[in-house]
């Protein structure tokens, strides 16, 4: 895969994906029932509807969007992040950050109530893996080391613990408003990110 594409690829995609699926007459309601991650259908309940397989779900979710905004706001937070971080970990790198953090998302989602009905959409989740490889290899650590744990812990936890203070904080603002924000997937797919993010390079660098 050429450089600094996989990037531009995944954004191409889920752009072209989502405006044919809004602009082409399918409701989002419908669109998310039939190919949105949906915990209970993971859990084994079946569906008396066409739809796509239940473990692939993580996947075409990230496909599907609300609207334009909400397209546009991935994307961005996609596209700022991923370019940086594919230089650092290569193409099949961020493909593996984007659907290891796909699945982070929906499992993180899944976690506190796994009979839930309630389909999810977006790429918030995959994305926020790219943001948290890209939070650790280029953010400026100013942790220290705190008796036994060395500072890159240190620092880890501090962007772990950051991430998910500024998503239940959307969540709540967001609440109000009537407006579902799945900031556990988010908190997810971050956690992914940081997990990867130096294996990954590591993986890469030694292929090279």
């Amino acid at each position: 895969m050429r450089r600094s594409s996989a990037t531009a690829v995944l954004i191409i995609v889920t752009a072209v994906v989502s405006i044919v699926v809004t602009l082409g007459g399918v409701s989002a309601y419908e669109a998310s029932m039939r190919a949105g991650f949906i915990p209970a259908r993971l859990s084994g309940i079946e569906t008396d509807y066409l739809a796509v397989p239940a473990l692939l779900t993580p996947l075409s979710c990230t496909l599907l969007h609300a609207g334009l905004l909400h397209l546009a706001m991935n994307m961005l937070m996609l596209g700022f992040t991923g370019r940086e971080t594919e230089r650092a970990v290569g193409p099949w790198g961020i493909l593996i950050l984007y659907v290891v953090g796909a699945y982070a998302a929906a499992f993180a989602q899944w976690l506190p109530d796994p009979q839930s009905i309630t389909p999810m959409i977006g790429a918030s989740g995959a994305a926020s893996a790219v943001v948290g490889a890209y939070s650790l290899l280029f953010g400026r650590s100013r942790a220290q080391a705190i008796g036994p744990i060395p500072a890159q812990a240190v620092h880890v936890a501090w962007l772990a613990v950051a991430w998910t203070v500024l998503n239940l904080m959307t969540a709540y603002a967001f609440l109000g408003a009537g407006v579902a924000v799945a900031a556990g997937a988010h908190i997810g797919g971050f956690l992914a990110g940081l997990a990867l993010a130096k294996p990954l390079l590591m993986w890469r660098w030694r292929r090279a």
